[in-house]
């Protein structure tokens, strides 16, 4: 977890670098103002994806912790050990994801 705090802060801090360089593109044509723009949604989307990551990290110690860890969120059963190793963070049993994801 500590790897993916370190990942966010560098993110964060490059988002800020990169906003900042925004800002004083007077007189940048369009195609130096789309490289920054394109550069800035990157760095803002790593960022997100390590928060998410972190927050999904969070969540699977706290079910550890409270002994809910390896069961479905959503039917109470079991998630499944190879599923588990696949997905960690798996919060739900194969037939409940992918119930989820017709929707």
């Amino acid at each position: 977890m500590q790897v993916l705090r370190e990942e966010i802060t560098m993110a964060q801090a490059e988002v800020v670098a990169l906003m900042r360089q925004s800002g004083d593109g007077a007189g940048d044509d369009q195609a130096d103002a789309g490289s920054k723009t394109l550069e800035r949604e990157q760095e803002m989307s790593l960022a997100n994806n390590a928060r998410e990551m972190l927050l999904q990290d969070q969540h699977a110690l706290d079910r550890l912790a409270n002994g809910t860890y390896g069961v479905c969120e959503s039917c109470g059963q079991p998630i499944g050990k190879l599923r588990l190793e696949a997905a960690p963070r798996a919060t739900l049993c194969v037939p409940c994801k992918t119930k989820q994801e017709r929707r």
